[in-house]
């Protein structure tokens, strides 16, 4: 019989709330000041559970002198990038399964399975986010080393129990072949670590005589087994906030210090940090309402009323609390042009730059229109990720460049012929209005509207018996790097060569496999598979890079890092707490009786009260009536609450109308948002979004000067309608004021003529003469 995993030993501190990021950085630093005098600054390991805001935790930790005064250079790891170090330093051969290498292995065997498919995932199949929910569901299922075996007890449901045979055949297959897959890491590695297999243990921990473990309040219980193995023979200290907690609360319900056994000496410290007298303490205006939403606790007496006075040396400065801004707009695109004009304002007032705002939504799926919403609106964006490849416009031309090659390999004449006559037959189509849906003939309009001159000759020179040879050489001879760079935004650039490589990739990987064919035909089947299950912003998103500009990110993002000002966006209830939790596979009544599906679908209402202290503990059983919605509804508050906490200065709560059929049109504000509100020593003033406040970028200014014909037309009308008297002397004047800058400014002739064209459209001449 094995033995037990070993648990955990050492010390835990918990801050008792959730603290602003600079103070939990600060907190960290301390304790991990301590630990760098007592071993060396490279014999302490800091593993942070999540790999986002990595950099920002390296530079406050690396900003410490140590006693000696010589500068830190800190071990900062995330766990996930650990335990891959580990199992490389086991075995070297192994191989780390890409995106696209997973989407074909696993559709390979699917298409192998031998049992029948349920009826419902039949159906469910013609949904756009089916392949992203099961990739999820499989993935967590991999993290937690859920097997069918392991939930046969339970009687999974028929879906269920087929994903799972799934993926029990899809790692069969992944370790025939040397593969592991990046979920499976440290599940892997955890058994390794605690079998010591080779001495594996005894070569990784020869280096670490002390673990500072932080954002402990995500660890999940696998990863408490890997730091469990991990500091056998070294000092662990492990810093975590209470309340905090989204991710592993997703599938472990409970506080954090309830899980983690005796032998762990657990302390519940004060959030704060003493600080010297001499040094300001700056507490963001709005952490009362990051408390109220994440513990329950309503503003201290000190922040009721709204101010608190803070020390500086001989001068006193009194810094608002309890305080946050409220915006509302009619549509979601109004909203985003309404914090386009509010962080252009801020850039005046305050002189920051862009990449000290943020703005958060509540799905990482929202992060790519949100993000071309701004860039309309004339702010720069930071935000880079991997869009689907499905909207990318490099990757339809280097799909368009395999698909002629594959037609040349059938008959090459004959695409040359075509080739030759592209012109020709492009026009004519366009004369008659026909168009075609022929791969080859699609493919051969991609490559003209991408590429002035598409001839046999280029084709040719561009074949090789490599298929990424040959990209390589397309790539090259029509300068598609230099296009991207001349044409588009920089950021837009920067994710079309990340979407080249990526391409590039999946041929060499091609060339490679036994999956499918080394050739044209076996490379566009790949890619064609890729393109067809790829989502949007599933892959990583780097929300600081060192160009800078406004970052885009969901709402849990904004856990790990911070910025002066803070854009929650989509504040209504069907985004916070929202209606539909954990997946869109299954309907909710499913999920509430699938006791195998990997997250919590059946707490008690003991484990609602446990894991959440924004609920009563004196309520009783019925005032819990669902506790599978209060759960993951507390949930959302939470993330909620670490998304307010982000914002160092400035705080913006924004939502928008929504219809409710007819012309009725409600605000439907978020329940947290009322609740903000409804607080006494709590302020939720409304943002100015009306057309007399003053204007704020380019875009902007654009769009009020076309705007004017038609309100001020609006403006004498509703006079002329209640009895009134409308000044046409300012009207007059106003209009006498754009004429001159039309014929006179330095403007676009393409502007001005828009300009003319409104006042037309506004005397009533829709139809032009001209």
């Amino acid at each position: 019989m094995a033995s037990p995993p070993p648990g955990l030993d050492g010390t835990c501190k918990l801050l008792s709330e959730p603290v602003p990021s600079t103070e939990l950085f600060d907190r960290v630093a301390a304790e991990y000041a301590t630990l760098a005098d007592e071993y060396g600054p490279r014999n302490v390991l800091v593993l942070k559970r999540h790999p986002a805001g990595l950099e920002s935790l390296t530079e406050a930790l690396a900003g410490i002198d140590a006693t000696s005064g010589s500068p830190r250079s800190p071990r900062v790891e995330s766990l996930p990038e650990h335990a891959s170090k580990v199992l490389e330093a086991y075995d070297p051969t192994l191989d780390r399964l890409e995106y696209e290498e997973r989407i074909e292995l696993i559709s390979l065997v699917i298409d192998g399975a031998s049992r029948d498919v349920p009826e419902y995932l039949e159906r469910a199949a013609n949904h756009e986010s089916f392949a992203r929910d099961v990739g999820q569901l499989l993935l967590e299922a991999t993290r937690q080393q859920l097997r069918l075996e392991d939930v046969a007890d339970r009687d999974p449901h028929d879906s269920l129990a087929f994903l799972y045979a799934m993926n029990d055949r899809f790692h069969a297959e992944l370790e025939s072949r040397g593969y592991v897959e990046r979920a499976d890491v440290i599940p892997r590695t955890v058994e390794l670590l605690e079998s010591d297999t080779d001495g594996l243990r005894t070569r990784v921990t020869d280096s670490i005589d002390a673990v500072l473990a932080v954002e402990f309040e995500e660890y999940r219980r696998l990863d408490r087994r890997y730091l469990a193995a991990l500091t056998r023979d070294a000092d662990l200290v492990c810093l975590g906030e209470r309340h905090a907690s989204v991710e592993r609360t997703r599938v472990e319900p409970g506080c954090i210090e309830d899980l983690v056994g005796d032998e762990l000496e657990v302390e519940i410290v004060d959030s704060r940090l003493e600080q010297p007298d001499d040094d300001r303490v700056t507490t963001p205006p709005h952490h009362a309402i990051t408390r109220l939403l994440a513990t329950g606790a309503p503003p201290e007496p000190a922040e009721t009323g709204g101010r608190q006075s803070v020390g500086t040396g001989d001068r006193v400065e009194t810094t608002e609390r309890g305080r946050a801004r409220r915006l509302r707009s009619r549509t979601a695109r109004d909203q985003v042009g309404a914090v386009a004009s509010e962080i252009q304002a801020l850039r005046d007032r305050h002189d920051w730059r862009f990449d000290a705002f943020a703005v958060a939504v509540p799905r990482i799926e929202r992060v790519p229109e949100t993000r071309r919403q701004l860039r309309e609106a004339g702010i720069p964006t930071a935000t880079i990720g991997t869009p689907s490849l499905a909207e990318d416009p490099v990757v339809h031309e280097l799909y368009a460049f395999v698909t002629l090659q594959c037609e040349r390999e059938r008959d090459p004449d004959r695409i040359d012929a075509e080739l030759v006559d592209a012109v020709t037959d492009r026009a004519a189509r366009g004369r008659d209005g026909t168009a075609t849906t022929e791969p080859r003939d699609v493919s051969i309009e991609r490559l003209h509207a991408r590429v002035a001159d598409v001839t046999p000759e280029l084709l040719a020179s561009c074949t090789d018996s490599s298929v990424a040879r040959s990209l390589e050489r397309w790539i090259r001879l029509t300068d598609l790097k230099g296009r991207i760079a001349r044409e588009e935004a920089w950021v837009d650039a920067r994710e079309q060569y990340a979407s080249v490589r990526r391409v590039l990739e999946i041929a060499r990987f091609v060339e490679e496999t036994d999956l499918v064919g080394p050739d044209w035909q076996g490379l566009r089947r790949m890619l064609r598979r890729t393109i067809q299950y790829d989502a949007p912003y599933v892959h990583a998103v780097e929300a600081q890079p060192p160009t800078g500009g406004v970052t885009v990110c969901a709402v849990d993002d904004c856990k790990y890092d911070s910025w002066e000002t803070v854009f929650l966006l989509d504040l209504l209830d069907e985004n916070y707490p929202g209606e539909q939790f954990l997946t869109q596979l299954f309907p909710t009544a499913w999920l509430r009786g699938m006791d195998s599906y990997p997250a919590v679908t059946d707490p008690s209402v003991n484990d609602v009260r446990e894991t959440f202290a924004t609920v009563d503990a004196d309520d009783d059983d019925d005032t819990i009536a669902d506790p599978f919605t209060t759960y993951h509804a507390q949930r959302s508050r939470r993330r909620l609450a670490l998304g307010t906490r982000a914002a160092r200065t400035h705080l913006y709560c924004c939502s928008y109308e929504r219809g409710s059929g007819g012309l009725r049109r409600t605000y439907d504000e978020s329940r947290y948002l009322q609740l903000i509100d409804a607080t006494a020593g709590l302020d939720l003033p409304d943002v100015e979004t009306d057309t007399a406040a003053a204007i704020h970028g380019e875009t902007n200014a654009l769009e009020a000067l076309l705007a004017q014909p038609h309100g001020e037309l609006e403006r004498i009308l509703r006079e002329a309608s209640t009895g009134g008297e409308a000044d046409l002397g300012a009207t007059e004047e106003l209009f006498e004021e754009i004429a001159v800058v039309l014929e006179d400014g330095d403007i676009d002739p393409e502007l001005a003529e828009a300009v003319r064209s409104q006042f037309e459209f506004a005397a009533g001449e829709v139809v032009r003469d001209d």
